[in-house]
């Protein structure tokens, strides 16, 4: 696999349904965060339980806000603009509901660190590779450090010399 799992919970997903005016339930299972090894972006995927049918699989964007769902402090809502199920993009309004107000705050917080990680890669900001041109920035400034007193040394030395 080229992803790693950085979070998994087991929910319920709902979508709404503009026609009937209604929400409808889409499954029950493992919610999961997935980043990619190599590019490091997080995506949502979900598949139902006994199925194994994927019911949710998308990006997390920028512009995606979990909101709280309407007399409940266990479920989220939030918009998709294309969440690939059956291999159809379609746009979706989806709320997720877990068992406990504790796990859906875990699932709030892991969606949103998510959501800013795939911001800033979006943003050319790679965290990886920022940590590794500021440590070759610190090498560059030892070596300067070094000659700067290397050149201060033999100039001592030449008014010696003198």
């Amino acid at each position: 696999e080229d992803e790693d799992s950085i979070f998994k919970m087991r929910a319920k997903l709902f979508r709404f349904d503009t026609q009937g005016v209604e929400w409808k339930e889409r499954g029950t299972g493992d919610v999961k965060l997935l980043k990619h090894k190599e590019n490091g972006k997080i995506r949502l995927l979900m598949r139902r339980e006994k199925t194994l049918k994927v019911c949710a699989n998308h990006y997390i964007t920028s512009d995606m806000v979990l909101s709280p769902n309407v007399g409940s402090d266990r479920s989220w809502v939030w918009n998709v603009a294309a969440d690939l199920v059956e291999d159809e993009a379609e746009r979706q309004l989806l709320a997720i509901r877990f068992g406990n107000a504790e796990n859906a705050t875990k699932f709030k917080e892991a969606f949103e660190e998510a959501r800013e990680t795939n911001k800033s890669l979006a943003s050319g900001a790679n965290p990886a590779q920022e940590e590794s041109e500021d440590e070759e920035s610190e090498d560059e400034d030892d070596k300067e450090d070094a000659e700067a007193s290397k050149d201060a040394d033999e100039s001592k030395e030449e008014e010696k010399k003198d």
